[in-house]
């Protein structure tokens, strides 16, 4: 994040959703594969984008569509971890190699001792990598861009996160140190409750269902639809303003669902958060920034997002 917010300074200008995505690829590439920015993770980046693209397109076989491109990229995808899988396998006693996610997915066991097969290793790294890396750019974009238009806000989280920077003394902060952050966790909370990236579930009713005077018959497909209640002014007041205080009251239980919930809940929920906060703390203790285009209209599919991608200016403070 550092090396990104830097190279960030050097441009002046930049497309804040487009960085955000190439510094989050580096981090997942290191994190669940051991892979190195270079040409692989490049086309990596590109293979994983036409995954996204093809999340809520429509689904069609046809040479071209958005469909169809999704699926080919998702057999490239993992064409490319097949390979790293078995590189892994043939040199098991390397010492000098980090351990990441595929090396825990490779050892994982249950309890009768089974070990997940070579096509579930594969499947779980891809899946994750795509959900993770879409997400957390996204994530980080947003914390740029609601910031942006909340002066106030970051003049808070400059005094909170300068503050423990003082603390650190030139260290690098903990996972310990990120759970002290208590108005910076309220911004990630408020990012997420603004703009989360999913913005639906799907679900299956295991039995009838009765729901303010409608049946829901056991076997149908029910989505339902996560913004609404994160926009509903019975459950948050003044919903559309970006106002992180609110975050001093918990949300009632099931109106505030960035990840799901339940069994079926994101298991990199904490994850994606701590990483949030990391981030808001480098990003205002060191620099400055501003919307190019302030009034930018919001594209929503396949996720929301500004039409400019969040051009911006930045500079060190």
């Amino acid at each position: 994040m550092v090396a990104a917010l830097e190279s960030w300074v050097e441009k002046g200008r930049i497309v804040a959703l487009r960085e955000t995505r190439k510094m989050t690829l580096e981090d997942w590439g290191r994190i669940f594969a051991s892979l190195e920015p270079g040409p692989t993770l490049d086309y990596m980046g590109q293979l994983i984008g036409d995954v996204v693209k093809g999340f809520r397109a429509n689904p069609s076989n046809v040479p071209g569509s958005a469909c169809r491109r999704a699926v080919e990229s998702r057999k490239k995808l993992l064409a490319i971890y097949r390979e790293r899988l078995e590189m892994r396998k043939k040199h098991t006693e390397d010492s000098e190699r980090t351990y990441d996610l595929m090396d825990g997915l490779m050892s994982v066991q249950d309890e009768e001792g089974n070990k997940l097969s070579d096509e579930e290793i594969v499947d779980n790294t891809s899946a994750l990598v795509i959900a993770g890396y879409e997400s957390a750019s996204l994530s980080a974009m947003w914390v740029m861009y609601c910031l942006a238009k909340a002066p106030d806000v970051v003049q808070r989280l400059r005094a909170e996160n300068i503050a423990l920077r003082e603390k650190k003394k030139g260290e690098f902060i903990t996972s310990e140190d990120v759970s002290s952050l208590k108005y910076t966790n309220m911004v990630v909370e408020e990012t997420l409750r603004m703009a989360n990236t999913s913005g639906t579930v799907f679900r299956i009713a295991t039995r009838d269902v009765e729901y303010k005077g409608y049946k829901f018959p056991q076997g149908w497909r029910v989505i339902p639809w996560l913004r609404y209640s994160h926009t509903n002014p019975e459950y948050f007041e003044d919903p559309l303003r970006f106002n992180p205080d609110r975050w001093n009251v918990p949300a009632k239980p099931g109106t505030y669902q960035a990840f799901g919930g339940g069994p079926r809940i994101c298991p990199g929920n904490m994850f994606a958060k701590m990483i949030a906060a990391i981030f808001i703390h480098h990003l205002t203790v060191g620099y400055k920034w501003d919307l190019v285009n302030p009034d930018a209209k919001i594209d929503y599919l396949p996720h929301p997002k500004p039409s400019d991608l969040a051009e911006v200016t930045f500079s060190r403070l």
